[in-house]
């Protein structure tokens, strides 16, 4: 199953914004009428939803994440199935595993209830920059071993 630009749209962007759901949750006359007529516009609760999604739009087996994450595949597919909550750490290296863009994973962060990168934390800058440039988790590791920093996933 190839991956559309219509799925990514619908995935990372939905298609109403923030904006045009407030105005409509303020508008509805019951939390379900709008819970009901909105239902595709909500994201889920579940991490483990969440990744599934992203791996449908990406074209990805499990087995890929985990390879290009370098995590453990049994930890990974614990993870998926919503048996483990990753750490921050571990979950910006699915972020590397998936190929995720700086957007793609500030979402992902933000789904999974975690701080988003900060630009002002050295950390967090040399994360961003190396997915701006489209770096492998171990070049983002060496990266932050070059600046004495702990890295994500060859502590």
């Amino acid at each position: 199953m190839k991956n559309d630009n219509n799925d990514h749209i619908n995935f990372f962007d939905h298609q109403c914004s923030s904006i045009d759901m407030a105005d409509k949750l303020n508008h509805a006359s019951s939390i379900g009428e709008y819970l009901a007529h909105n239902k595709d516009e909500m994201l889920s609760n579940e991490l483990s939803d969440y990744l599934y999604n992203i791996l449908r739009i990406k074209d990805m087996s499990i087995a890929d994440v985990a390879r290009k994450s370098q995590l453990d595949r049994t930890y990974i597919y614990q993870i998926f199935d919503g048996r483990k909550k990753p750490s921050r750490d571990k979950l910006i290296a699915i972020a590397f595993g998936f190929g995720l863009s700086v957007e793609e994973t500030r979402k992902l962060m933000k789904a999974s209830g975690y701080r988003e990168l900060y630009v002002r934390d050295k950390r967090d800058a040399i994360i961003l920059y190396a997915l701006n440039h489209n770096k492998s988790i171990i070049e983002v590791d060496e990266m932050l071993y070059d600046y004495n920093l702990e890295m994500l996933v060859n502590k």
